[in-house]
């Protein structure tokens, strides 16, 4: 039945205003606010020198995990788990846990988040490679790991890894040694603390230096890397998985210089756009980047045309140098800039098209810093930014960023209908909600559906969050979540 709510109103409403429910009941519009890009202090997470640093973020338990290689204790793979507080831009970690108590390499490691199965995988290699599953426990910011299972006779190096949530499988990316050093993956399939593979499938004959990342939109996983065979050139393939296989497509080359360095993909979900990041070594090793359409249906790929970030050579984690920002809508890059001193920096950039512009960037260390991984926390709205301190004995440390742009009050769940009227703040309002139809619209289209906009507008496409708003009876009149 049509009914109408009735709430405090926090902050002024107009009559035909989008409106929210606040935490504490008052009701407020469906507003952007513009927010400056900022930093906190950095926090260290492993007072010993570091290598290999890679980051993932357990959606379930809402942390950030990093892994790496604890130089300071017989380079042993060990993980650390992290929470992010948006309010102060802090994080604050638990104490780190070893998963392999023999050394791993510094590009043999990668690490995963399984959203189906909420658990944390990392791959990593000694004499051959091997993958475990991680549970975290965010009471104590603790993780516990499952027994290891091999992935590969040998040992892998230039790992990467995402999780196709289509097929609810992971998916790790490696040069094989015992292939002569090609470009391989594997499918995944989790199970409690266990974790199986499938067939293995080459990408390239010979390649390194490779990143991944789902595309959620086409149901497709985007792979780049250096084609070693193809006089190093940066070259991109879209995988699709079939019970535990892959299928490519047919590779494309995205950066005919020789040679490119450093790959790593996101995916851009408002855009519906992967991007690859890299440093052209053909162009002084400065960090670029392009963006990259796939289409389902053939497995193709196509880009726009490259765009440098950085006019100075850009050195960050190869599978975790890119993060995208889904409340911003930005991927974010952190980097190593050599042309500045090395100094720690970080960069976002928002896809339109096929290109993509950046934001200034951002010093978040004036000091000589190296292996910088970068990953999104979705509940924070925060990125972590990880890096070995070269200017502290190399200790392994973690700081906060927030993106720059346009953030939101609106969410999933909050949108509960349209002002009735206009009210000052405090007063009592009352909210046409669902069933009831709202007649202070203009410019409707009768019989169309509408969704709210992230600044409190109605429009016939979904933002980001989607939220239906209801449908069009007349021009000026909507039935509210009708």
């Amino acid at each position: 039945t049509a009914r109408k709510v009735q709430a405090v109103a926090s902050g002024a409403l107009a009559s035909g205003d989008t409106v929210i429910v606040n935490a504490n009941g008052t009701v407020s519009v469906v507003a952007e606010t513009s927010l400056s890009q900022a930093v906190g202090s950095p926090t260290v997470f492993e007072s010993a020198a570091i290598n290999g640093l890679r980051s993932t973020y357990d959606s379930n338990s809402n942390r950030v995990v990093l892994l790496y290689e604890d130089v300071g204790n017989s380079s042993y793979g060990t993980c650390v788990v992290g929470t992010v507080n948006p309010a102060n831009n802090s994080v604050s970690f638990g104490t780190p846990v070893v998963f392999q108590s023999n050394g791993i390499g510094v590009n043999q490691s990668s690490i995963v988040f399984d959203s189906n199965s909420n658990k944390v995988v990392v791959f990593y290699s000694y004499t051959d490679g091997k993958a475990k599953v991680g549970t975290v426990d965010p009471s104590d910011n603790s993780i516990t790991f499952g027994s290891s299972t091999q992935f590969d006779n040998n040992a892998p190096s230039f790992c990467a890894s995402t999780f196709d949530s289509n097929s609810n499988k992971v998916v790790v990316a490696f040069r094989d040694v015992g292939q002569s050093n090609a470009a391989v993956a594997r499918v995944g399939t989790v199970s409690g603390t266990s974790i199986s593979f499938g067939t293995q499938a080459t990408i390239t004959s010979a390649g390194d230096y490779i990143g991944c990342a789902f595309d959620s939109t086409s149901n497709r996983i985007v792979f780049a890397y250096r084609d070693v065979n193809n006089s190093n050139r940066g070259t991109a393939v879209v995988g699709n998985i079939s019970g535990t296989n892959l299928a490519f497509g047919t590779p494309v080359v995205f950066n005919s210089g020789v040679s490119t360095l450093y790959c790593s993909v996101a995916y851009d979900s408002i855009a519906n756009k992967s991007v690859i990041v890299y440093a052209d070594q053909a162009n002084s090793n400065y960090g670029t980047v392009i963006v990259a359409t796939v289409t389902a249906l053939d497995l193709s790929i196509s880009f726009g045309s490259s765009v440098v970030f950085t006019s100075n050579f850009a050195i960050f984690t190869g599978d975790n140098g890119i993060a995208y920002d889904t409340n911003a809508g930005k991927v974010v890059i952190g980097y190593r800039n050599v042309g500045n001193s090395n100094y720690g920096t970080a960069i976002s950039g928002t896809v339109s098209g096929t290109s993509i512009s950046f934001d200034s960037p951002l010093v978040f260390k004036t000091a000589l810093i190296n292996k910088v991984t970068t990953v999104y926390d979705s509940t924070s709205e925060r990125i972590l930014i990880g890096y070995k301190d070269d200017t502290n004995s190399n200790y392994g440390t973690g700081i906060v960023y927030r993106t720059g742009g346009l953030s939101t009050n609106l969410t999933s769940e909050n949108y509960i209908g349209i002002a009735s009227n206009g009210y000052a703040t405090g007063q009592a309002a009352t909210i046409n909600a669902k069933g009831f139809i709202d007649d202070n619209q203009s410019s409707l289209t009768a019989g169309q559906s509408y969704y709210v906009q992230t600044n409190g507008d109605l429009g016939l496409t979904a933002a980001d969050p989607s939220v239906f708003a209801g449908t069009a009876v007349s021009a000026t009149k909507l039935i509210v979540k009708g």
